[in-house]
């Protein structure tokens, strides 16, 4: 995999590990030494996931889109640059503190060791946002939903991918 690839899917897996309250997977994307700088937040990854996981499982759902994404490699380091929009959503529906869009940019430093890369640094900067309250309306019909855990779809799916 090219190396701008391998970084464009870590990013992925960082949204994904977020959206579905996977600790883990967001641990995967950071080296042990990594620093996380978000609105609210500045330290280490192993706080930074202290701090986050609670105020994602305060909303009912959240959903990481990622769009524009630059990458810059030199060497074992890479610049990458992430434009994207962050959907919150949560109970009660007009409270907007629990139901807002921001736009952000994920500025990251990343360094592949041993083969592998991850996130030295991340500049988690938000752009705008604007409230959400009162807008979202009930899902129209049964059907497929996202859950935040490990019974997600895409886990299922993954578990029956490697199964023989």
């Amino acid at each position: 995999m090219r190396n701008e690839d391998a970084i464009r899917e870590l990013v992925c897996r960082y949204c994904r590990g977020i959206d579905r309250l996977d600790m883990d997977l967001v641990r995967s994307c950071y080296h042990p030494d990594g620093v996380d700088h978000h609105t609210g937040f500045d330290g280490p990854i192993e706080d930074y996931i202290a701090w986050v996981e609670p105020k994602v499982r305060g909303f009912d759902g959240t959903q990481h889109l990622v769009a524009n994404h630059l990458v810059e490699v030199v060497g074992d380091r890479a610049l990458s640059e992430t434009y994207g929009m962050a959907v919150h959503w949560g109970t009660p529906a007009d409270d907007a503190r629990l139901n807002f869009t921001s736009g952000f940019r994920f500025v990251d430093m990343l360094e592949r060791r041993e083969g592998e890369w991850r996130i030295l640094e991340r500049f988690a900067s938000r752009e705008w946002t604007r409230s959400e309250a009162g807008a979202f309306v009930p899902s129209e019909g049964p059907g497929p939903r996202g859950r935040r855990d490990r019974e997600d779809h895409i886990y299922r799916l993954r578990d029956r991918l490697s199964a023989p």
